[in-house]
């Protein structure tokens, strides 16, 4: 996947909206609110790992430590916290593995909405 299909995918989810909260250099993707997606846009102010495109995103520290001991492009986040983020080096990664990375978080603020908002976007 390059940048822009990361971003078409995760704006396709419902109800999703972006803005730049942090700075030009970084894209923030919320569901009501909360942040599920960070996308960085590649300037050197949040350089790692030689300046690989990434993404953080918030999964289950479970699901964290699982991943990392999995794909060595997935690494804890930088500047997040780094039991519920982790940074995912989407060009080293199959698209489709990207994808549901991308939905599983989704679904991971899904499942922490109050009832009455979570009702609206359980398919």
């Amino acid at each position: 996947m390059n940048i822009e299909q990361v971003r078409e995918y995760t704006l396709s989810l419902p109800a999703v909206t972006e803005d730049q909260a942090f700075g030009e250099d970084i894209i923030n993707f919320r569901l009501e609110g909360k942040i599920f997606v960070c996308l960085w846009l590649g300037s050197d102010k949040h350089s790692v790992k030689d300046g690989a495109s990434r993404f953080a995103i918030k999964l289950t520290p479970d699901r964290n430590t699982e991943l990392r001991e999995r794909f060595s492009a997935v690494t804890p986040a930088y500047h997040w916290n780094k039991t519920h983020w982790s940074d995912i080096y989407y060009e080293q990664l199959d698209d489709a593995l990207v994808e549901d990375l991308i939905r599983e978080s989704y679904e991971l603020i899904v499942s922490k909405l109050p009832k009455a908002v979570k009702a609206k976007y359980l398919q």
